[in-house]
């Protein structure tokens, strides 16, 4: 790989990665907004794991996934960031860290949480990466090991935040939903259909998932200025 590529990979995390790169930018305050928001969503629970989906693909859930998990690290909390999408991982790209072992070695005992997390350039926070893509990630991610993995997890951790594949895509999400605290749910302006993310609601209710709010992706909020952009 050339300098030159290098550049370009790291140009590219630090896009994605607002809240890191530029704390002090309007983007950043309003992962601050929506990380006191989910604080406050649950004033009676104790909200330790964290589900981010959407209802369909490219709707900027992994994007926002790592703001959030950057703005609760800054705030002092050790906060693990798992990627639980077994089908298209994206977290590692973001945090421009290697995936050549992750949370599928985990669950299928071929390693340990201990010796596959990564350490990232914020202060407090871990990745757990997918790992190699598994010809069965619903079995993995509803399997005994999966539990497991969360409660362990608690342990060493303050919170921790799934990146899950898409709602209406695989029933992966509705998995994971009912092993964790709380959803937020990602919706994109002008592209996520309204019977999209109604159904994306009845499904994760049927569950008895608790959805902690929606975020409102690609929203402009004046000229060239948006609440966030882009991802997948």
């Amino acid at each position: 790989m050339t300098r030159k590529d290098k550049r370009k990979i790291l140009e590219l995390q630090d896009e994605r990665l607002i809240s890191l790169a530029n704390p002090k930018s309007p983007i950043a305050e309003q992962f601050r907004t929506i990380r006191t928001n989910i604080e406050f969503s649950s004033p009676d629970a104790d909200l330790r794991t964290i589900v981010v989906t959407s209802p369909n693909q490219a709707e900027g859930k992994s994007t926002i996934t790592a703001n959030i998990a950057v703005v609760f690290a800054q705030q002092g909390k050790r906060v693990l960031v798992i990627d639980s999408d077994l089908r298209k991982p994206t977290v590692h790209c973001i945090f421009h860290i290697e995936n050549h072992i992750g949370l599928s070695n985990i669950l299928t005992r071929q390693a340990t949480l201990e010796k596959t997390v990564k350490i990232t350039k914020q202060e407090n926070l871990w990745v757990l990466t997918s790992g190699p893509i598994p010809p069965n990630p619903l079995e993995l991610l509803s399997s005994i090991g999966m539990s497991a993995l969360l409660e362990k997890a608690k342990n060493e951790y303050d919170i921790i935040i799934l990146d899950s594949p898409p709602v209406l895509a695989v029933t992966d999400a509705q998995v994971l939903s009912s092993l964790t605290d709380g959803v937020v749910l990602v919706v994109s302006n002008g592209k996520t259909k309204i019977d999209s993310a109604k159904k994306t609601k009845e499904l994760l209710e049927s569950v008895k998932a608790k959805i902690l709010g929606v975020i409102l992706n690609n929203k402009k909020v004046q000229e060239n200025q948006y609440y966030y952009y882009g991802g997948k």
